[in-house]
């Protein structure tokens, strides 16, 4: 199994550099002894701190507590409830074979920064090496600034679970387990881990060169799957009844549920991404709140003046909306700035999630193109607006605030067409592999709770 994973993922790697053995000057005796009696300045340096390391343990399990069980709640309620178990099941499976992935290759791809040179676009721009494949070299003694490179590896490792989980809400009820298995499985080496490492692994980065900002994963995260999500949903088409019959949410109660817990692990979905108990952490925390809330609010007003009824799926889906919009932005906008973050994802996202969703016709089961793929948008180009001083933020990257809008556009752009492309392919050869990635009619009809997993959620 191992070599078949070799030879599957083997086109990742890039040549591993050969570090070179730096000598020090020998000058004389006092100079020697002074060097070996002093520690270098990386040990220094590598200190763990142990608030930051509480708080980064606590920010690690509430983003795996927005998977399991925040999401999968959220997105269980939503659908018919013949298929409540597949999409319980699906999020848990993916859990567990991210975190696989990730001990494997996925932490070494994402974060290793061998042959990265900044300024220069090379492969090492896109893809890291083996250099921790297997979590080589991890022990309890490694540090990762200023807390355990455990600690660091479990939060981005949670990072990783989300993302692709995230996907199935747009192909709900209707795809293959193992067809979901293998998408994910493609998906994740190909298009989530280069956009992680363009935007976060640093110096050499394509997007970190860019001057990006994406404190939380805008592109890496939202953008990314919600770009996935439509790709997949239009390749696999309508589900049966769609548009000629009202296709309601099973247990709404749930859904809200799953969206607060939503909302409290995402606080440490974006005050985690300060690695550390700081100043960032405590704004990220603050902005989180007041982008969530007005989002919340402005997504049931819209809905209230629309439809005559402010609904729970709605508040609730407004809720998600502002998380998705403000997480680029948590480490630099300011409370102005999250409210206008707040404000504009609810009306955007909105009318995405529903008008433009009938205009052009596909059919995302759960709205994720229209909340994560343009909650993530709208987020990673006005992070480039509300950073500025003059509106509170924390300070751009570059210059001028046309500068950094800019470099923000392109980063989304990038991330279209590149989360487009690997989608598409990774639904090709899931299709391939699996005899379609759709499953038949009557399996549709029965629900796939029965037919992928023997099992019903309700027997009463």
């Amino acid at each position: 199994m191992s070599m078949k994973k070799k030879t599957l993922f083997g086109a990742l790697s890039s040549v591993l550099f050969v570090l070179a053995v730096t000598l020090l000057p020998v000058e004389t005796l006092i100079a020697q002894d002074a060097a070996a009696e002093s520690p270098p300045a990386v040990a220094e340096e590598a200190v763990i701190d142990s608030g930051d390391t509480a708080w980064m343990i606590t920010a690690t399990a509430l983003v795996l507590f927005m998977t399991l069980p925040g999401l999968s709640l959220f997105y269980g309620g939503l659908v018919r409830g013949r298929n409540v178990l597949s999409i319980l099941v699906q999020c848990f499976a993916i859990a567990s074979l991210m975190t696989i992935l990730w001990v494997i290759y996925g932490y070494s791809v994402a974060f290793d920064t061998t042959g990265m040179v900044k300024g220069t676009t090379n492969l090492n721009s896109f893809f890291g090496g083996l250099k921790s494949a297997f979590l080589s070299g991890v022990n309890s003694e490694s540090v990762s600034g200023s807390i355990p490179e455990g600690v660091w590896i479990t939060f981005q490792m949670t990072f990783a679970i989300i993302t692709p989980a995230l996907i199935v809400g747009a192909f709900a009820e209707r795809m293959k387990f193992l067809s979901v298995m293998i998408f994910c499985t493609i998906w994740f080496t190909f298009s989530y881990l280069p956009i992680c490492h363009t935007a976060w692994a640093g110096d050499g980065g394509l997007f970190w060169d860019w001057g990006v900002l994406d404190f939380a994963g805008g592109t890496v995260v939202h953008i990314n799957a919600g770009i996935a999500g439509l790709v997949t949903c239009i390749m696999l088409g309508k589900r049966k009844g769609y548009g000629s019959k009202a296709i309601s949410p099973h247990n709404v109660p749930l859904v809200v549920v799953g969206a607060s817990m939503l909302w409290v692990g995402w606080f440490g979905f974006n005050a985690g991404s300060a690695a550390a108990a700081n100043g960032s952490a405590g704004m990220a925390l603050l902005v989180t709140q007041i982008a969530t809330a007005t989002a919340a609010f402005t997504w049931m007003v819209v809905e209230w003046m629309k439809t005559g009824k402010p609904t729970a799926v709605g508040i609730a889906t407004g809720a998600v909306a502002g998380l998705v919009a403000i997480t680029p932005a948590s480490g630099t906008a300011g409370p102005m700035g999250a409210l206008l973050i707040g404000l504009a994802s609810g009306v955007v996202c909105y009318f995405c999630a529903t008008s433009l969703k009938k205009v052009m016709g596909y059919d995302d089961s759960l709205d994720v193109f229209g909340v994560h793929g343009i909650g993530g948008i709208v987020g990673a180009i006005l992070t480039g607006v509300c950073a500025a001083e003059s509106m509170g933020g924390a300070g751009m990257e570059l210059d001028s605030m046309g500068d950094q809008v800019f470099a923000q556009i392109k980063s989304v752009i990038v991330t279209i067409v590149w989360s487009g492309v690997v989608s598409f392919i990774a639904f090709k050869i899931a299709g391939l592999l699996t005899g379609g990635c759709r499953v038949d009619d009557d399996e549709e009809d029965q629900g796939l709770d029965l037919n992928s997993h023997g099992e019903a959620g309700y027997n009463s």
